[in-house]
């Protein structure tokens, strides 16, 4: 994975810090879910985390847990679902202690690529901050 991420969140910041990381995902419960291991080589130090997807065949939606290892616990979900190739998540969340909303899009440019981007805003969804983009191809 190669990673470029704003180095300060909803705070005007256009500097990107650029890393690498692994992903391995698995498929769970006879393909209703999967899970992925991440290792992630910022900067400030390297990390893992993962994520839990699960599909939700009552309502064609799938909801995304994330657990970060520097703060092991289950953040809120992302709910939503893939249209045309591209899934867009979104949630609830804060930052520095004030209410955002989380989107997330998942693409897949090519057969051995896919790309994720995680996007915050502080009105509701009105306008949008891409804060973290990663690129993923097959080891």
């Amino acid at each position: 994975m190669r990673h470029r991420k704003l180095r300060d969140r909803l705070a005007g910041c256009t500097d990107w810090a650029e890393f690498g990381g692994t992903m391995h995902a698995d498929p769970i419960l006879g393909g209703l879910g999967n899970f992925d291991r991440n290792v992630i080589d910022q900067p400030e130090g390297r990390y893992e985390a993962c994520t839990l997807r699960l599909f939700h065949p009552d309502t064609g939606q799938w909801s995304l847990h994330w657990v970060d290892g520097r703060d092991p616990k289950i953040d809120p979900p992302l709910y939503g679902a893939f249209e045309g190739g591209v899934g867009t998540f979104f949630g609830e969340d804060s930052v520095r202690g004030r209410p955002i909303r989380l989107r997330f899009v998942w693409e897949r440019p090519t057969l051995a690529t896919a790309r994720w981007n995680q996007a915050f805003s502080a009105d509701g969804g009105v306008t949008w901050e891409t804060n973290w983009i990663m690129e993923f191809s097959r080891a």
